[in-house]
């Protein structure tokens, strides 16, 4: 598959504190065991995640649609610094819509008493509608997320 990198304008950034310790909000991400307890927005599921976490690592994580489809996301960590923050990029094998098109996201993880506050921000985006798609998919996520944390 060719990879097809975007320089758009359209981004995302997103906030949400969590009611747990940073470094278990990290661990939430970062993980292949526990990241596969909530991945994915509602109604989606993860059989499987490989996490290579330094700098230059890959990760590649599965996600079953409620259509019963396997899609994944993966990508390169370009910047790993425990528990602080993540960037790496993002590329989607399965949906044809979005296929092969490297996007970036940055995750910052806030030490805020005993919650953690995480801002994502998700950038290149090639169109407006990716753009929406994906806040929609990244809140459902959190939703999953703070369950799991729960």
């Amino acid at each position: 598959m060719s990879v097809l990198k975007t320089n758009s304008e359209f981004s995302l950034r997103l906030t949400r504190t969590f009611q747990a310790p940073r470094e278990k909000v990290f661990r939430a991400w970062t993980d292949p065991e526990v990241i596969t307890q909530w991945w994915g927005p509602e109604g989606c599921s993860s059989p499987g995640a490989e996490i290579d976490l330094r700098t230059g690592g890959r990760y590649r994580i599965a996600m079953t649609t409620p259509e019963e489809k396997e899609i994944y996301s993966f990508g390169e960590y370009q910047e790993v610094t425990p528990p602080e923050k993540l960037v790496f990029t993002w590329i989607w094998e399965g949906p044809p819509e979005m296929e092969g098109v490297e996007t970036f996201i940055t995750l910052e993880f806030a030490e805020k008493g005993d919650e953690t506050e995480l801002t994502l921000i998700h950038e290149r985006f090639p169109t407006q509608k990716d753009k929406e798609n994906h806040e929609w998919g990244w809140n459902s996520c959190f939703d999953c997320l703070e369950n799991m944390l729960s």
